[in-house]
């Protein structure tokens, strides 16, 4: 317990000094801890230091976890992990958010499903700008159409933009992908303002989510940082 509610601490401690060095309120920023591949004893011992907001990267391990920990208070649930349009009325049940939206007939299906379950969902659009073949996203020059084909679709909210750049073992290479997904956000609400709901970008994990607080995240993807390496 000890070692993960300190991870927490120095987490929390690292958003804060990132946040205020680039003038930046601490509070703008979410702390999704992610939980691929940890149980759910390590989960709960997450929520007794603390944290409420957790992402999973598969519809089918959340499966096996969410429902274990639905007498907890105040959890919310994210799918950060790609999701294909014949999982969407799993995801609609299992989660509060979906950060990996990247098409109309995903965000089609979805909707549905939520509209099935009397419910709305709060989804980003999932924007691929490192063209890299192992992972998904839109094309940037897609992301309008998208989001106008989808705005009649009434069981999901488009809330912001998610991607997940290159990996770099130095974080400095990644800060032109965040600067990126901040510019095409701020490009898509100035001509289309609140096509974006809250504005989010979802971008920053363990190695380099102190770059992305300062290119404009509001919310950091981080797994290893709190629970060690996986297995």
């Amino acid at each position: 317990m000890s070692d993960i509610a300190e991870n927490f601490r120095k987490v929390r401690d690292r958003i804060e000094r990132a946040a205020v060095e680039c003038g930046r309120a601490p509070s703008e920023i979410v702390l999704l801890a992610i939980t691929k591949t940890f149980p759910v004893e390590t989960i709960s011992l997450a929520i007794a230091a603390g944290q409420r907001r957790f992402g999973e990267n598969r519809v089918q391990e959340a499966e096996s976890k969410i429902p274990h920990l639905r007498a907890v208070p105040g959890l919310e649930w994210h799918l950060v992990g790609h999701l294909q349009s014949n999982k969407a009325p799993r995801a609609a049940q299992l989660f509060d958010a979906i950060h990996s939206v990247d098409s109309v007939k995903v965000a089609a299906k979805l909707s549905q499903s939520c509209l099935d379950m009397r419910k709305q969902v709060s989804v980003l659009l999932q924007v691929d700008l490192g063209k890299e073949p192992t992972k998904s996203g839109a094309d940037p020059a897609d992301a309008w159409s998208i989001l106008e084909s989808a705005s009649a679709l009434t069981g999901v909210r488009f809330d912001g933009l998610m991607t997940i750049p290159p990996y770099f073992e130095n974080p400095e290479l990644a800060r032109p992908y965040f600067a990126a997904l901040r510019e095409l956000r701020d490009s898509l609400e100035s001509e289309h303002t609140g096509c974006l709901g809250r504005r989010h970008l979802s971008m920053g994990m363990s190695h380099d989510f102190e770059v992305a607080i300062q290119e404009g995240a509001t919310i950091v993807r981080l797994g290893t940082a709190l629970f060690g390496e996986r297995a």
